[in-house]
């Protein structure tokens, strides 16, 4: 089973995120869950949602407290909400910022693989959002098919163009500019 939590912030799309990127695993024959947590629900406060897929129907129904994957699509939650709690070693984190992986230093403890990507940037691009309130949901989960390599980026495309009801086109546009943007870490090679 694959466990995914995303943070964001109310009116970002976390929860879409999480429901698209679910339509988009079950399309290749997954099954899945996705879920947000319940509290506060208001614009710009934080908001964390949850993914799960497996080959296997999946009996559990928690909360997520150890992912295998996290995705932050607003970085300033990195300093005020612990993002990385119980994620898994060798997980993904992918942050949503015009920084490179390397910048995220306080990421090296945990041995977790960082990319990022400037959805931000792609979103408003593609008129999702204003340049101060760009909506990044649909750009991340390309970015999250490519680093990851769970799930074909074609199968993000028909999930976000089914399960967006406001310019479906653009972000299956976002999706696609953030599946080729994304900013890897780079591997050093051993040997020689």
């Amino acid at each position: 089973m694959i466990e995914v939590r995303f943070h964001g912030r109310g009116g970002q799309g976390t929860v879409v995120a999480s429901e698209i990127l679910a339509s988009a695993f079950f399309s290749e024959g997954k099954f899945v869950q996705a879920f947000p947590t319940f509290g506060v629900e208001r614009r710009g406060a934080p908001v964390a949602a949850f993914l799960r897929c497996s080959d296997a129907p999946i009996r559990l129904r928690c909360q997520i407290e150890t992912p295998d994957h996290v995705v932050i699509l607003d970085p300033t939650l990195i300093a005020t909400v612990d993002v990385t709690a119980g994620l898994k070693t060798a997980g993904w984190i992918l942050v949503n910022s015009d920084r490179k992986p390397d910048r995220f230093t306080q990421f090296e403890r945990g041995g977790w693989r960082v990319a990022t990507v400037d959805a931000g940037r792609i979103a408003f691009e593609n008129h999702l959002g204003s340049r101060t309130n760009p909506i990044v949901n649909t750009a991340v989960l390309g970015a999250f098919a490519r680093v990851t390599g769970l799930l074909r980026l074609e199968s993000v495309l028909v999930a976000v163009r089914e399960g967006v009801p406001v310019r479906p086109e653009k972000n299956v546009n976002a999706a696609q500019q953030a599946f080729e943007a994304v900013v890897l870490p780079i591997v050093e090679e051993v040997g020689g």
